[in-house]
């Protein structure tokens, strides 16, 4: 299974747009790009192995493997970036604001079903992650 996380950034934060398969899953929230800064940056563009992971602090949640740099880089709920993230990814089922979102738990669920199917077809999950490019848009 491939997601493809589309980002728009900004000076505030980083919007993005989560698919599989050409099909919209959430939007995506983060702190802005601060050149992959421990905690206070988004993570490097790429390509990412995503592994299903618990803990008691985020429940069920998500794990983006060989992150050059960092570690412990996370989908996890959160509503808006700055106050609630440390380089993690924030699924939203609506963007509110730059870096802010509304229903994360709900956009959470969403995404953790269909990763828990791909799990248990024996795919591996991947994430790419890729710049927004709106200069390549026409308007009609």
């Amino acid at each position: 299974m491939e997601l493809v996380l589309q980002r728009a950034y900004f000076k505030e934060g980083t919007n993005g747009a989560l698919f599989s398969a050409d099909t919209f899953i959430c939007h995506a929230i983060e702190l802005p790009w601060c050149n992959n800064k421990r905690n206070i940056s988004c993570i490097p563009e790429g390509v990412y192995e995503i592994i299903p992971r618990f803990s008691k602090r985020f429940q069920h949640h998500l794990i983006l493997k060989n992150v050059k740099g960092r570690s412990f880089i996370l989908f996890h709920p959160a509503n808006d970036a700055k106050r609630d993230l440390q380089g993690c990814i924030a699924p939203v089922t609506y963007l509110s604001g730059i870096g802010k979102g509304l229903y994360s738990k709900d956009a959470m669920q969403k995404l953790l079903s269909l990763v828990y199917q791909a799990k248990d077809r024996k795919e591996k999950i991947l994430l790419t992650i890729k710049s927004q490019n709106y200069e390549n848009y026409r308007t009609l």
